[in-house]
């Protein structure tokens, strides 16, 4: 299972409802950020959320307003006596967490290790990976460089039990953990092997915008994926500002395939948001606006909306 907590919804200036982006994700035990805006560490206290177990940040870019969080919660992580290392992710992100430290006579009493994100061209990026995840970028098109995220769980293989004992006389046990790790084993003189009894699991994926005008490469990003969060500051697009609008997100979502679509990031003007919503419900019916403190939990097949 995977849960996302929409911390900020807003864009630019925040609102009595809407703080600036961030939202954070679970999987497994592990917590991510995806990036932090100011006042970031107070919507984490106030949904119940631990900031001292985020083990990576993800800037999508160095616009105020999706990263100046960070200069609290990082206080506050230090006065809290963290001492795990904190990765954070981003385009130049060395450039700006060495700024940001220097902000401060002391600096922190852990380590902050800043990961450079490419935020040039048409290729996607493998950022982080384990044997249960991978998180993934590409460049966006942004009036600074910008880039969007993937978190893409590993697929898994199951074993049909009823196959494999037809078959092979195989029967649940140790066997068939040991089958699942080395992709074969032997039964007396039969060889078994996963992709025999198998069935293969998709993971499931997720995409995040961040700022961007209408691209190509967001498009390759989302192929195929459950969930899809983009932004939506308008309702049209804003070529002067290089965001995209409701309607665009909506036709890069049906490009893509995307199972759901979560409009995001969106300007003061609106005090409601039902205007982006019918506007992309034209082109993707599968479309929900987010709100602040919005609960998403997926799993293959499953999503259900909440509030913290």
């Amino acid at each position: 299972m995977t849960d996302l907590v929409f911390l900020g919804t807003g864009s630019g200036i925040p609102t009595k409802y809407r703080n600036h982006p961030a939202i954070w994700l679970r999987h497994e035990g592990e917590h991510f950020l995806f990036d932090c805006g100011e006042g970031t560490q107070r919507q984490l206290i106030s949904a119940g959320l631990s900031f001292m177990r985020i083990r990576s940040i993800f800037i999508t870019h160095w616009h105020a307003d999706h990263w100046a969080g960070l200069i609290g919660l990082l206080q506050t992580m230090n006065m809290e006596n963290r001492k795990e290392e904190l990765h954070i992710y981003g385009p130049d992100a060395e450039r700006f967490i060495s700024d940001i430290l220097d902000l401060d006579y002391w600096g922190v009493g852990f380590d902050i290790v800043p990961e450079d994100v490419p935020a040039e061209g048409d290729g996607i990026h493998s950022v982080l990976k384990t044997d249960e995840y991978e998180i993934l970028s590409t460049p966006v098109e942004h009036s600074v460089p910008a880039v969007a995220y993937c978190f893409r769980e590993s697929d898994k293989w199951n074993v049909d039990i009823d196959k494999a004992t037809r078959l092979y006389g195989l029967k649940e046990g140790r066997l068939v953990g040991k089958l699942k790790e080395k992709g074969e084993i032997k039964l007396g003189p039969k060889t078994i092997r996963l992709e025999d009894v198998g069935i293969l699991k998709s993971g499931i994926k997720i995409v995040y915008s961040g700022d961007t005008a209408p691209c190509r490469n967001l498009e390759r990003l989302a192929k195929d994926c459950d969930l899809l969060i983009h932004e939506a500051t308008f309702e049209e697009m804003q070529e002067n500002r290089m965001h995209a609008g409701a309607k665009d997100a909506a036709q890069i979502a049906k490009k893509a395939n995307a199972k759901l679509l979560i409009l995001t990031h969106f300007s003061r003007r609106y005090a409601s948001t039902k205007p982006l919503l019918d506007e992309a419900k034209k082109v993707f019916p599968g479309t929900i606006a987010a709100e602040d403190y919005m609960l998403i939990s997926l799993s293959k097949g499953k999503i259900a909306v909440r509030r913290v």
